[in-house]
């Protein structure tokens, strides 16, 4: 997958950019997005909301370069054409988790099929990373399907110059008629804003409300 440099001397965005690197500034927001129509028609379909929730994220992270820049192997600061997700499937019986990738095709059911035959194979290996060899481009996508919160922070000290976002849903939360589920974004302050947690909280719901444009 190509990996477009970035040069920081002429990027519009390099006091911000040098700024919040230095600092070492992350942020994070968690928004209730409404998955009525998405959950209804998951169901409908036959499919598990898993896998929906990681091509719907997926999608919206791929759609904005923002969200797709990270430093690579060599240090060089840049962005990804395309990212895959890298995401945690729990085993029952040992109460751990495994963190698995899988390839995002265009086509929602391609990605759930290939979704099913990754976790069939992989999860209850005991291994925290049993798909190898790891990929560069990666978005880390999980969930903590037992417990809904209005808030959720997760720290990297061993790496503070993780770019790229980290994105965690929630339990559902019923209120009516309707469902909820809760969506934490953590983002690096040094290529990304509020602005751009505005975006992705909004293209998600987009995504949620209108599921008949990417479910078939």
């Amino acid at each position: 997958m190509k990996f477009n440099l970035i040069d920081v001397e002429s990027w519009q965005r390099k006091e911000i950019f040098n700024h919040f690197l230095k600092q070492q500034t992350t942020f994070s927001i968690t928004t209730e997005i409404d998955i009525t129509v998405l959950y209804q028609m998951i169901k409908q379909k036959g499919y598990k909301f898993y896998p929906a929730f990681i091509f719907l994220v997926t999608s919206v992270v791929n759609s904005n370069k923002a969200f797709r820049m990270n430093f690579n192997r060599k240090g060089q600061l840049g962005y990804w054409d395309k990212v895959d997700p890298m995401y945690t499937v729990f085993n029952r019986e040992s109460e751990t988790f495994s963190g698995i990738w899988t390839e995002v095709k265009h086509d929602f059911k391609g990605f759930h099929d290939m979704y099913l035959s990754d976790v069939k194979k992989y999860n209850g290996t005991g291994k925290l990373f049993p798909k190898t060899p790891l990929p560069e481009n990666t978005v880390s996508i999980s969930m903590i399907p037992w417990t809904s919160f209005t808030g959720f922070n997760l720290n990297i000290n061993s790496n503070p110059n993780h770019l790229p976002p980290i994105i965690t849903g929630g339990k559902f939360v019923e209120n009516g008629d309707s469902i909820y589920l809760p969506v934490s974004l953590q983002i690096h302050h040094a290529v990304c804003d509020g602005y751009h947690a505005g975006v992705f909280m909004n293209n998600v719901r987009q995504m949620a409300e209108h599921p008949a444009e990417w479910i078939l």
